[in-house]
């Protein structure tokens, strides 16, 4: 095929991915104000995997045309976030079986997919040679590991904000399932109190309405123990590949600048963003919390992990903006 060809294949990729990506977040959300329709939310998972599978052709497109892995520029890698977005979203929801994770992670797919198609720039989408600086076989091993690390840390992070919103005006649930114990804990406690029992010369009477708070108190229970041990795990995966990413980058900057590390503004808050999931590994495998707080804390590092992605290359210069605003 000629580059006008590959380009235009990359270009009807594109648009059918925010679409689906439009329809994938509608569905879901769809699923949860309908939600005794379970077809919706089997039918949002599989536009989700379509989803995946087109940002799959058109990463793939994009290597095939430009002969280096697609993450030199910002279209690029933020199609290729969207796509381990979508991958990590997936097995997450696989393993929660919950649709509200759906309903959190597929609006950032959608915004991701919507700025690399609609806000930028023709001349930021288009495929260009490597510049010096990235010609490197550290380009792939470097800049993949950590746009997974930050798939893993934001979907993890939504998952934390989802338990936020399960349980918000809610006394905090103590949870057994994820940073220690075997779970199940307030499983028995619910399941005690929905059936209360009271003695009278005529038998045991059961009280309805103190059954159906106590259901209702065991499937919430149950959902946010769930979403808690998604996050935790997410977040622990998250975690040592931003680690590894950190290392491959300041060797790599050895190489290029002859410096391990320079304090350019992505370092900076890439190091201030290993704190935040550092403090809430900390807190919950040595001081064992659980439930809010540590959710609290994925939060935080949500839009940490944002600033260190795109926020510092509006907000600031550094060796790490070339090729990614130019122009703007």
């Amino acid at each position: 095929m000629n580059p006008n060809q590959l380009q235009n294949i990359q270009h009807l990729l594109d648009n059918a991915t925010f679409a689906v990506l439009m329809v994938a977040t509608l569905l879901y959300w769809f699923s949860v104000a309908f939600r005794r329709i379970p077809l919706l939310h089997e039918l949002g998972t599989a536009a989700a995997a379509i989803a995946a599978v087109s940002t799959t052709g058109l990463l793939s497109v994009r290597w095939l045309e430009t002969g280096h892995f697609p993450v030199s520029n910002l279209y690029e890698s933020l199609f290729f976030l969207c796509w381990s977005v979508l991958v990590v979203h997936l097995f997450a929801e696989a393993f929660a079986r919950q649709r509200l994770v759906g309903v959190f992670t597929m609006p950032v797919s959608l915004g991701l997919a919507a700025f690399a198609s609609l806000y930028l720039p023709p001349s930021l989408q288009n495929g260009n040679a490597l510049v010096p600086a990235l010609q490197s076989n550290w380009l792939m091993m470097h800049v993949s590991v950590i746009v997974l690390s930050y798939a893993a840390l934001l979907v993890g992070s939504l998952v934390s904000m989802a338990y936020l919103t399960v349980t918000w005006g809610k006394q905090d649930l103590e949870l057994r399932g994820s940073s220690v114990g075997t779970g199940g804990f307030q499983r028995a406690e619910a399941v005690s109190s929905a059936l209360p029992m009271a003695a009278d010369l005529g038998g045991t009477t059961l009280t309805l309405p103190s059954i159906a708070a106590g259901v209702q108190s065991l499937r919430r229970s149950d959902l946010a123990e769930t979403l808690d041990n998604v996050s935790y795990r997410l977040i622990g995966l998250g975690f040592p590949l931003l680690t590894i990413g950190i290392i491959a980058g300041a060797v790599w900057a050895n190489e290029a600048w002859g410096s391990y590390w320079s304090w350019d503004p992505k370092e900076t808050w890439s190091l201030i963003t290993w704190f935040v999931y550092a403090a809430y590994l900390h807190s919950r495998i040595t001081r064992g919390w659980q439930g809010k707080r540590p959710a609290i804390l994925a939060t935080v590092g949500f839009f940490s992990v944002w600033v260190t992605y795109l926020g510092v290359n509006f907000l600031a210069q550094g060796l790490h903006s070339y090729g990614w605003l130019v122009g703007k």
